[in-house]
This record gives C-alpha cells, structure tokens and sequence, in this order.
C-alpha cells in the first residue's frame, strides 16, 4: 500500500508540472486583461473546464482515488447558473448550507473547484480565506497543497502576513504529518508563483516557518532551491536559521550555511557576525572566531560591544586572560563603552583562573565608571571567595548585596551553602537553604541538596541525610548520580555497606551510570571487608561499561590486600598496573613500601624503594616514614638513622610519625639518650607530640629503668590534654613496683584512680593501695 501510496504522489507531481506548464502556454496564447489566467472562471459563459487539458481531470482523479467524495455525477451541471457574484453573497452571509455549495463539496473534483473559487477571490483575499477556513470544517473534505499556496500567494500580495504565515505553517506541518498528498512546499509554492503579481518575499516568509517551526534541515535545503530560482531570502531570515543552528549544536552546518549564505550574495550583518563568533567562542575555536572578526571589520563593519563581549567572554573561559585584555583595550580604543556584561565576564574569568586580585580590581573600576554591579557580579566574586576558603569575605559581599538592595538567587545561596557544608559547619548551611526557599522564591533544587547530601554524609550523620534525601523525593526532584555518590560514600565511611550496595542497585535500576570515584568508593567499601570477589565483579562490570581502573582504584586494593595479609595479590595487582600502563604515583609506593613493611618483606620494600626514581618519582616524607619504621621494627637502627639524615639533608621536613618511628627504634635498644635527642629536636623544629609518640617515650623510658623521665612526660602529656590509655598507666604502675619505688607508685596510682585513668574494675595485679 505504501509503495501504490508513493508512486502515486510521484506521478502526481510529475502531471502537476506538466500542468502549469501549458497553464503558462495558455496564459500567453489566451489574453486577459491580468497577467494570470484563472484557472477557473466561474462566469456561466466560461464554467466547463477547456477540453484541451486533460491533465487537469487527471490530477483530479488521482486526488480522488486518496480522496473519494460520494457523488460521481457531471460536475458541468452543478453552476451552470452561479455567478461570482452569488458565491460572494453565499460566503459573506455564512449561507454554508446552500444547495450549490453543497453540490459543489458533494463533487469528485472538489478539491479543484476550491482551489478555482480561491483564485475568483484573489482580490477580496478576506472573503478566500474565509471560503477556505469554512472548506477545512468539511466532512471528508482535505485542501491540496495547491490551495494552500494560491491562498499563501493572495494572503502575501495583500499584505496580511500573520494570515500568511498562519497558513504556511499549518501547510508544513501538513505535509510533515503526511496529510496532505503530492507535493514539496517549495514546488507547488513555486508552480503556483503567478497567482499574483509576483512577490519573491513569499518564498522568505516559508524559509522562515520551516526556521520557526524548528526544521533547520529542511531550511537548509529550502535555501539550496531559492538559491537555484534567484528567489533568496532576507539577510535577517538567514540570521534566525544561523542563530538556531549555532544554538542547536549542529556547528558545521551553521559554517557551511554562512559560507552558502554569503556566495549567493546575501550580505552578512553585524548580527550574522555576532552569532557566528559567538558559536565559535562557545565551542573554544578561538582561531576560527578570531577569523570571523578580521573578516567582519574587512567588510567595513563595525564590531559591536556584542561582538567584544562575546570574545572577551571566549578568551577568558579558556584561560587566554592576555587576549581578553588586548580585546578590552581594543574595545575602548574603538570608543565602544564597557557596560557590565563585560566587566562580569572579566570578573568571571579572572576568579576562574585564580587571579582574584585582578578580578576585584575590575569591580572597583565598574564601580568608578558608575556601573552598578548586578547579582551576577556579587554571585560570581562570592562564589571564587568560597572556593578559595575565604567565606568571611564571602558573607561579607553577601551583606553588601542586600544592603544595596539586590536579591540573592539560587546560585548565590548555593555557592555559600556549599562552602559551609566543606566545612562542617552544617547548621549554618541549613539556615542558608531555609533562607533560599523563602527569599529566593524557589524550592527544592538539585545542585543545592547535593551540597547539603555530601555535607551531612561527610559528618557521619547519616539519618538527617536520609530525611534530606526523602524530602528531595517528595519535592519531586529527581536525584542525580552525585546524589548517589554523596549517600553511598557517607555510608560506606559509616561501614553500613549494605544499604551502599542497596542504593548502587536502585541507581542502576533508574539507569544512572556509576563514574569512575563512584566505582572507586564502592570498590574501597568492599575493601575495607575483604571481599575481593565483589570487588573484582565491580571491576569486570567498570570495563564493560567502558572504563579502566585508575590509580586510585588500584592502589586501594592494594591496600586492601595488604592489610589482609596477601602481600603476593598485592604484587601482582602492581605488575597488572605497570603492564596496563596505569599510572603509578607516590602515593601507589608509599601503599607498597609500608605494606611490605608490615609484611616482614622488608628488603623488597627497600628494593621497590631504590626503583622509585626509574618512575620519575621521588619518596616524600611518607615514603620514608614508612622505611624508616619498617627498618627500625627489623632492628635496622643505623640503616633506619641514615634515611631520616637523608630526609633531613633534602630539605624534607620529619613528621611526628617519622620521629616517633626511630623513638621507638632507639627505646627498643635501650638507646633513650638518642630518643630524648629526638624528643628535643621536635620541640625545637615545632613537630607536636601526639598520643603515640608519648606513649613510645613513657614506656620506653620506664622499660630503661628512666622511671623519673617518664613520670616527667606522662605529666607532661596530660597537662597538654592527651590522655594516656590504661594499658600504659599499668605498664608505668608495674615498673615503679618492680624497681620498688612504692611511694612514687602509690602516689602515681591514686592520682590516676583520681583522674580516672584507671577504672577499678580489673585486677590489674597491683598492690592494694591503702588510702
């Protein structure tokens, strides 16, 4: 059916050409006091249809075989009487129910008459589009395209263009919807062009519908066929298709049709500039919009403070901050005043580069040249000012906003929102968000509620998470992945993996693809319960969905496998890395060389470590601490010494693990006058003792017999706030016991019963102190 369907609208359209063609003969054999023949006249003397041109029944039998109407009788009986003047008087009294009217719609030909009647009324256009709106409302009646465009043509001639464009776009959408049989727009627009005194703008008003109507492509072709009949459209039509083109992401059709554009002879404008260097800037082609503005001012047209703007925006957003200045310059030299799009983009772009000294020296001078600065100003310096940490300068221009009496809107509140969730300081982002919701008259929305998700679940406070994440479903917005990875991260931090794996699975099943820190999140879950089976399913799963492990990805099961003991998997995990070619850092050797470390394996870690600079890296302060403390654990003292020099001498700066690493080295030979060297030197280089290196000093000093040394540092831990454990309070209690120094035990005892370092409840083998 769609085959007989098809040939038909061919040969259709082939027949319809043939048709005009001895229309056109018959308009110079026949005369006429007008320039077109009627195809119809509806003056008795001239009704029948002239025997000479068959094509025209043709035509109408093939609409009739779409088409059918009920009566199959002489379609020359039917008006043998009508006049023009009759039908005119029928159509203004809305006498629709007339027997000739009637007769006229019950006929085969119909579509024909119509199309007739429409030229008869070509110079009353109200009284034609009246007809054909009433002919529409017809029961198994449908227009042809060739009545479509005779009205398109009388409608254009009268000017009545919003009825033009009206018709040209119910007569697209027509033929796009297939309800119409036969022909192109453009053909029969084109076939039917001598209706009235010929017009090319009729042509540009259905290059712009096909525009309007979003068929770009079609556009595009339709200006290939006015370019080939000399029919072009107005520059200003060509503008609206560049601009949608541009904005719709087909760029180089938008180039190729500037190029058409311009070879036809259409001139381009300042606007048709504007819109192509604005395309390039968007798609960072800077070369190539640069291109354009040499081309603009070579052409005698003067850029405007559009076409600066948008360039000074495109150098700016790809961090060629020189070119946006040299632009601005160009700009004021070229008299064109600054107004505060550009000084927001210059703002914009200088804050994203990091250059904020710059960015507010541009809002003092937008402020001298008495422009006030809008809420895109205050919002962008507010935003740069969270980013770098500085949120009191942050609250600060926020006051000021309101105090000059402009609205924070959503991304003002969100920067701020953000910056206090980062720093924990949650109750104060709460606050923010209800303040949006009431002052921003906006509810609910995606960015804000990840900022607060990631906040709380990076707090540990999982439950008010979880009532965020409910009222987020109840606003009706739609969580996202990031959404996703803020809750399942905060609770696999929380070590509820199961409800992680709960939530990756609702993800999945909403067809929210995982990215690589969310795979790597998940995968450290797993880690940290040793379920290495899942963890190599994620990572099968990872490559199938297109990516590849990282570096971070492999080192945490690195990680993993050491610490459950398999420093083997942990090796070949490595040489999986070096012959996929992931990157291995730092930070991948200090997971290796502290793993081996603790594996007893530490001549291959001090192997691994040797090899670190045929990677191009360097051991850093963490990398030697965790040498350093596997050498002295494997009694390599001097070996663990002369690593912590070498730190030393490569301006490296030990830190209280690295010292309390070789204290506790020291101690355990019984070496306490270097341990307390150590000690000292802390002090003096500003390295804070924690819990464990007090814990190393006062067991170790109290095993050499320093009982009186590490009475001095147990004291001296408190008085800082670091409370020993009590395992270290009874190793103390048994040596001052053990060397028989009862009263200093007693003392020692009681003040730690008094402090409540000891709890009483254990039988901690001591002498019962009497009190």
């Amino acid at each position: 059916m769609k085959l007989i369907e098809a040939a038909l609208s061919f040969f259709s359209k082939m027949l319809f050409s043939f048709r005009s063609l001895l229309f056109i003969k018959r308009r110079i054999i026949i005369p006429h006091t007008h320039r077109v023949s009627p195809l119809l006249s509806l003056n008795p003397s001239h009704f029948s249809f002239n025997q000479s041109c068959p094509l025209i029944w043709f035509t109408g039998f093939l609409y009739i075989i779409r088409y059918p109407f009920v009566s199959k009788a002489n379609p020359h009986n039917y008006f043998q009487h009508m006049s023009r003047d009759s039908l005119c008087k029928i159509i203004q009294k809305d006498q629709w129910d007339d027997p000739q009217i009637v007769r006229l719609f019950d006929s085969s030909l119909a579509p024909i008459w119509v199309s007739r009647v429409l030229i008869q009324f070509k110079q009353d256009p109200r009284l034609a589009l009246k007809f054909f709106k009433w002919a529409k409302t017809r029961t198994g009646f449908c227009h042809t395209t060739e009545s479509y465009c005779i009205l398109v043509h009388i409608l254009f001639y009268a000017r009545m263009y919003l009825d033009t464009n009206n018709t040209l776009k119910e007569l697209i959408l027509s033929i796009r919807s297939r309800k119409l049989p036969g022909f192109d727009a453009f053909d029969a627009l084109w076939l039917t062009r001598n209706v009235c005194v010929f017009a090319s703008g009729v042509f540009d008003a259905l290059f712009s519908n096909l525009v309007d109507l979003g068929m770009l492509e079609e556009a595009n072709d339709c200006f290939s066929r006015m370019k080939r009949f000399r029919v072009l459209p107005k520059a200003r039509s060509c503008n609206v298709l560049l601009h949608r083109l541009s904005k719709s992401g087909k760029g180089n059709l938008s180039i190729k049709f500037f190029r058409d554009m311009v070879g036809a002879g259409i001139a381009p404008s300042v606007f048709t500039f504007n819109i192509m260097i604005d395309y390039m800037c968007k798609e960072g082609d800077m070369d190539t919009a640069r291109s354009f503005f040499h081309n603009m001012k070579q052409r005698g047209l003067m850029p405007d403070i559009v076409t600066y703007n948008t360039l000074i925006d495109g150098y700016g957003k790809i961090g060629l901050l020189d070119e946006s200045l040299c632009i601005f310059e160009e700009m004021k030299d070229a008299g064109c005043k600054p107004d505060i799009i550009t000084y927001n983009a210059l703002i914009n772009c200088f804050c994203k580069f990091e250059r904020m000294h710059r960015a507010f020296e541009f809002f003092r001078e937008m402020r001298n040249n008495e422009l006030k600065p809008n809420v895109v100003t205050y919002s962008t310096l507010i935003d740069a000012l969270c980013k770098e940490g500085m949120i009191q300068h942050a609250i600060k221009f926020f006051v000021d906003m309101r105090r000059v009496g402009l609205k924070p809107n959503e991304f003002t509140f969100t920067s701020l929102i953000d910056a206090k969730c980062k720093i924990g300081n949650l109750d104060e982002a709460l606050k923010l968000a209800n303040e949006m919701l009431q002052e921003a008259d906006t509810e609910l929305n995606i960015v804000t509620c990840t900022s607060i998700l990631d906040g709380l679940c990076e707090a540990g406070k999982m439950k008010k998470a979880e009532e965020l994440f409910r009222e987020m479903l109840k606003a009706g917005v739609t969580p996202n992945q990031q959404v996703y990875t803020a809750l399942i991260h905060g609770y696999v931090k929380a070590k509820n993996l199961e409800t992680a794996m709960e939530l990756y699975k609702e993800m999945k099943g909403k067809n929210i693809k995982a990215d690589l820190p969310l795979y790597g999140t998940i995968i450290w879950g797993l880690c940290i319960e040793s379920k290495f089976e899942d963890s190599k399913l994620l990572l099968s799963e990872m490559k199938e969905n297109g990516l590849t492990a990282n570096t971070v990805i492999c080192t945490t099961l690195m990680d993993a496998y050491f610490k459950a003991g398999e420093p083997s998997e942990a090796l070949s995990l490595l040489d999986e890395m070096l012959d996929s070619r992931i990157e291995v850092t730092v930070v991948t050797f200090c997971v290796l060389i502290d793993g081996l470390c603790k594996s007893g394996l530490v001549r291959e870690a001090i192997d691994y470590f040797g090899r670190m600079p045929d990677f191009g890296l360097h051991p850093n302060v963490a990398v030697y601490t965790a040498l350093i403390d596997g050498l002295c654990k494997k009694n390599c003292i001097e070996r663990a010494r002369n690593l912590f020099d070498e730190m030393l001498k490569r301006d490296m700066i030990p830190d209280t693990t690295a010292y309390t690493a070789l204290i506790d080295g020291y101690l355990k030979h019984e070496n306490f006058k270097e341990a307390l060297n150590l000690k000292n030197r802390m002090t003096e280089v500003g390295v804070d003792l924690d819990l464990n290196a007090y814990t190393s000093l006062v067991w170790g000093l109290s095993r050499c017999g320093q009982l009186q040394e590490a009475r001095v540092l147990f004291h001296e831990m408190i008085g800082r706030g670091i409370l020993p454990d009590e395992i270290l309070c009874i190793s103390l209690l048994k040596k001052h016991y053990e060397r028989g120094n009862m009263d200093e035990a007693i003392e020692l005892q009681n003040e730690m019963m008094g402090r409540g370092l000891l709890s009483g409840s254990k039988n901690y083998a001591l002498p019962i102190v009497q009190t």
